[in-house]
């Protein structure tokens, strides 16, 4: 391809009332979005140097007739509740008489939905977009590309982190790891990328940090892994490397990352995030019965005091937000009390509940559809103002409980943690029980926006009937007793 050829590369948009947008929390913070769209950025830095790119963000930034006639080829891709902005930028792309690559986790799960793109690219982009790049150099007009063969990490690209605005985001996105060693039904993880966790080198991480440094970003960083933790001694090496590099440049950035509930009992590990600067652990509790945890394959939460993990993983100072899942095969009515006993005892104040749902591909759809339970193959989104996404939407089988019996029991759950008293209790015991050493310390920018959108949260709800008498009393609370949990 000739050295001014235009690549335009398109994030679909997430719905306004996705749980994956944390709008009132972005519009607070001054932000647009919380994350950059990652495999875009990925995807970019795998195509040739020599090309020219725009990224579009459709959550940041509107998409525009212009941006169509400046490029010369369209990429885009996401996951399942993208699906309809996928299709439609497809559609609006061929409009313009222009090629549409596609892929992600629901090209790569549902291909057939995404026959209308030119070229789509199933699976890992390292080992797929090099044989899309030979087909379009020899002109070939159309191909679906798959390999099965697990990429070698040590060989993957810094993303272009240079094609966003930093501005419009709350967290960046960082990967070390790819795949899982559990076994999860539910998951589609395991079946994307496998069992058998890859990782990138210790270098590579630390050079798309200083990467980061260099363009000017500060702040806080999410490491998208499934599951860090999982892998042994290259996090161990990664994490005493991440605590040097930031030493030796005076803490630019603070971190996140996903992990078991089983690697709370691991001092040595919970030591090293703290040292390295790690504020948030998230974690896919699920559920707290481990006779629902057995059925859904997630042995590795069982017997794991929940209460008790989550307060030592607080003692080292690092903040705990928990998914929890509702529609299992072996809940009971008293499934939803359990629940909600659990996030309450535990102090888990970000807690993600959502409905189970059967995801393309994975072993859950395929027992279900054995058993003629699962109401279709393959998962099409026709009302996207409706079909938000997985946390909101599921149960797409025919459940063992009353279907009415577990969306009451959803509701009830909803309207218990998030009841302003509960809620502030939940905040209480969590600002009583961390124990923070922070390293990173934002600068006057920074510390501007911050104080801007404390004042915020003030007038929005230290101002409120409901909450204002529970929020002062939070704020006296720490000031008084636990002055150091309050972030700087």
């Amino acid at each position: 391809m000739p050295g001014n050829f235009n690549c335009l590369l398109i994030h679909p948009e997430f719905s306004k009332k996705s749980s994956l947008n944390y709008a009132d929390v972005c519009r607070i913070a001054g932000a647009k979005y919380p994350m950059p769209p990652l495999g875009l950025l990925t995807v970019a830095a795998l195509l040739p140097g020599n090309w020219n790119y725009k990224l579009i963000d459709l959550n940041t930034t509107p998409l525009q007739g212009k941006d169509f006639e400046w490029a010369d080829i369209v990429c885009t891709g996401g996951m399942l509740s993208q699906q309809p902005g996928i299709i439609e930028i497809i559609r609006k792309a061929h409009e313009y008489g222009l090629k549409v690559v596609a892929g992600g986790p629901d090209p790569s799960c549902q291909p057939d939905l995404y026959s209308g793109a030119d070229y789509l690219v199933i699976g890992e982009g390292e080992n797929t977009i090099p044989l899309f790049l030979d087909d379009l150099n020899r002109g070939v007009k159309k191909g679906v590309y798959l390999t099965e063969a697990p990429v070698d990490l040590t060989r993957s690209v810094i993303p272009r982190y240079d094609l966003i605005h930093f501005s419009d985001y709350l967290v960046m996105g960082m990967q070390f790891s790819r795949g899982c060693p559990y076994n999860c039904e539910f998951c589609n993880v395991i079946e994307i990328f496998g069992r058998k966790q890859r990782t990138k080198t210790v270098d590579q991480i630390i050079t798309e940090l200083q990467t980061l440094f260099n363009l000017g970003y500060k702040g806080h960083i999410f490491f998208v892994d499934d599951n860090f933790l999982a892998q042994g001694n290259s996090v161990e090496e990664l994490l005493n490397s991440i605590a040097e590099w930031s030493e030796k440049n005076k803490y630019p950035f603070y971190f996140q990352a996903e992990s078991s509930l089983n690697f709370a009992s691991k001092d040595m590990f919970l030591q090293l995030l703290k040292k390295a600067e790690f504020r948030y652990l998230s974690i896919g509790i699920e559920t707290p019965e481990d006779r629902v945890l057995r059925k859904a394959q997630k042995h590795q939460n069982m017997n794991n005091s929940i209460h008790s993990s989550v307060k030592k993983i607080l003692s080292y100072g690092i903040i705990v937000d928990a998914s929890f899942i509702l529609g299992f095969d072996n809940e009971t009515e008293l499934s939803a009390g359990f629940m909600m006993n659990c996030i309450g005892d535990s102090g888990i104040c970000m807690a993600m509940v959502g409905t189970l749902y059967a995801l393309p591909g994975t072993q859950l759809a395929r027992r279900l559809k054995k058993e003629g339970r699962l109401f279709q193959d393959v998962t099409r989104i026709r009302n996207n103002s409706m079909e938000i996404d997985q946390m909101t939407s599921g149960l797409n089988f025919l459940t063992n409980r009353p279907r009415s019996e577990i969306l009451r029991d959803y509701s009830s759950i909803l309207s218990y943690i998030y009841n302003p008293e509960n809620y502030y209790r939940r905040l209480t015991y969590l600002g009583l029980n961390l124990k923070p050493c922070y390293r990173y310390k934002p600068g006057i920018n920074k510390k501007i926006r911050l104080w801007i959108s404390f004042v915020k949260v003030c007038g929005i709800v230290g101002f409120n009937v409901r909450t204002g008498l529970l929020f002062w009393k939070l704020l006296l609370t720490m000031l008084l007793k636990n002055p150091k949990a309050l972030e700087p």
